[in-house]
């Protein structure tokens, strides 16, 4: 019972916050789902004991108080065969008075014993329990914090990846586009201005002759 108990303990008193919060793993929600249901079948097997254990020192408690009957009873029938001065009876009622007074004695013991060990097995059972709510609570804190992280994943890598470099891309077509035709319409211009001067020049000229 004791190496039970001890590695009960030792299980579910494991240092959580290193299993939980390594980064490097993969998935470390799952981790921590098998890690409550593996707790949660600990603490199925404590409540089994401790109603076993109840049971127990009802029996116990049963067969003390039948043994105190019975020790009043051959008190009651040690007193009379003597009185009666019925030896015999008066022996072997004397002696099964001692047999259950020792039996008295012992049971008292195991109930004492049997009440302490339930009181540790609810005490340790109740321990187990919080520390249950404990592991969901945890899971819950892990699940937001996983949850925050993946957003931040997604948001980073269509923000900072995809929809920057296509719009840097984009723009910087679009600029260039930009450009091709300002640079095309200037240089219209300037051709479109320099026929024209010569024009008026070649009119000039031809009305001089």
């Amino acid at each position: 019972m004791t190496n039970l108990f001890t590695r009960i303990k030792d299980s579910v008193m494991a240092d959580l916050h290193d299993l939980m919060d390594q980064k490097e793993e993969q998935n470390p929600i799952a981790h921590v789902n098998q890690y409550i249901r593996e707790c949660e079948q600990e603490v199925k097997k404590i409540k089994r004991l401790v109603e076993k254990q109840y049971e127990i020192k009802q029996d116990i408690s049963k067969e003390l108080n039948q043994a105190k009957m019975m020790v009043e009873k051959r008190k009651r029938q040690f007193q009379l065969a003597e009185e009666m001065q019925e030896a015999e009876l008066a022996q072997e009622a004397k002696s099964e008075l001692d047999q259950f007074e020792v039996r008295v004695t012992q049971l008292n013991e195991m109930s004492d014993k049997a009440i302490k060990d339930l009181e540790m097995l609810e005490n340790k059972y109740v321990q187990m329990k919080q520390k249950l709510k404990d592991l969901y609570v945890k899971r819950l804190e892990l699940k937001s914090r996983e949850n925050v992280a993946r957003t931040k994943q997604g948001m980073n890598k269509v923000l900072e990846t995809e929809l920057v470099s296509k719009s840097a891309s984009k723009f910087a077509e679009l600029e260039s586009y930009i450009e091709r035709i300002e640079q095309r319409v200037q240089s219209e211009y300037r051709l479109h201005t320099l026929d024209a001067r010569f024009q008026d020049l070649e009119k000039k000229a031809t009305n001089s002759n």
